[in-house]
């Protein structure tokens, strides 16, 4: 699919990058190139292949889940002009 200058054109003012005639006619060639590979990918058969999300096999390393920090809810709301059940209150904002 081969990409012309007014194409390349409208791709340059959506990205908002300013090129030149010359650039447009190099870029359109550019283009067409890797848009020439891409379509060549579609080719491949990937039917028996698994998706992954690495081309290395890897584990994500994990924490435990517990609670490291807290107990402050006094502190917290200690300097707050206003407070309710521990919480802070604030003016009524929507009506």
């Amino acid at each position: 699919m081969p990409l012309d200058k007014a194409t390349v054109a409208h791709i340059a003012t959506l990205a908002r990058i300013k090129l030149t005639d010359e650039d447009l006619e190099r870029m359109a060639g550019e283009l067409t190139n890797i848009i020439s590979w891409v379509e060549r990918l579609g080719e491949v058969d990937t039917e028996k292949v698994a998706p992954m999300t690495s081309v290395v096999e890897m584990k994500l390393p994990r924490r435990k889940d517990v609670v490291t920090d807290g107990g402050y809810a006094d502190d917290i709301v200690g300097n707050a002009s206003e407070t309710a059940h521990g919480f802070f209150t604030v003016p009524k904002v929507i009506e």
